[in-house]
């Protein structure tokens, strides 16, 4: 009598993909198929970047009128972010696929990820927490007198004296946002094409970036100078186009470092 092989969980978990090696070149590929994919759907985009714009108008007009209540703004945005996100993959991923774009497809497409989105939203939100905290410390130890006033902050920022301020300030800020970044870089895409549960994908996204640093830091430099660009325009109109162009690109930024999904054994 043998006795029956037993099983393993590996067996049944899924298999976190492998990783490609991207060139130098990559991330200009992806923001030209991003346009593309915008071009292509420019309808479906445009509502998505109206969506970015409405939260990136919010923020602003927040900060200027009660700052105090500016991180609750954001965290609001953290919440809903990811999912507007995954909209404009979809939009993408369906154009990969030959269908056209579905405007329904793209609002409802995170319904049958809800459990790994909602864990990486957490995620997101326990960071944006912790920044939180850890810029008020940086204001706290450089402005003993309390905590200044939007206009304080501004001259605070562009006065010259303020320089060790300001550069704890961003070595702060860089922090959390390299993490931040490298936890999403690739992770919801993957989440929505091959429906990984949140901490594979976050992790495969630490391990693409931690594995091919230039390449990701220079597609990290790409957004946040196209983000800056957008937002020096009056009223930061230029979201309207460079968030949903960023969108389509990540999906094709998260193609190019993992692959398509190889199709499962009849």
């Amino acid at each position: 009598m043998t006795d029956a092989p037993a099983s393993t969980p590996d067996e049944t978990a899924p298999a976190a993909p492998p990783l490609r090696p991207l060139g130098w070149s990559a991330p200009l590929h992806w923001l030209a198929a991003g346009a593309r994919d915008l071009a292509a759907a420019w309808p479906l985009s445009l509502f998505f970047g109206l969506a970015f714009w409405c939260m990136a108008l919010a923020i602003g007009l927040v900060f200027r009128g009660r700052p105090e209540y500016t991180m609750t703004i954001v965290s609001g945005c953290f919440l809903v972010g990811p999912f507007l996100a995954m909209g404009l993959y979809e939009a993408s991923r369906r154009r990969e696929a030959g269908l056209p774009p579905d405007f329904a497809a793209s609002l409802t497409c995170w319904d049958r990820r809800i459990g790994s989105m909602a864990m990486l939203v957490l995620v997101l939100l326990v960071l944006e927490l912790l920044w939180g905290r850890a810029s008020l410390v940086v204001f706290a130890v450089f402005f003993n007198t309390g905590m200044p006033s939007t206009t304080g902050v501004v001259q605070a920022v562009f006065n010259p004296e303020n320089l060790e301020f300001v550069a704890a300030y961003a070595m702060v800020g860089g922090v959390f946002a390299a993490i931040v970044f490298s936890t999403c870089v690739i992770s919801i895409p993957m989440i929505l094409d091959r429906d990984t549960d949140a901490i594979t994908a976050g992790l495969r996204s630490f391990q693409l970036v931690l594995g091919q640093p230039g390449v990701m830091l220079l597609w990290g430099a790409l957004i946040v100078a196209l983000t800056l660009g957008a937002l020096l325009l009056p009223w930061a109109l230029g979201l309207l186009v460079v968030a949903p162009w960023l969108g389509h690109a990540t999906w094709h930024a998260y193609r190019g470092a993992v692959g398509p999904s190889e199709p499962t054994a009849a």
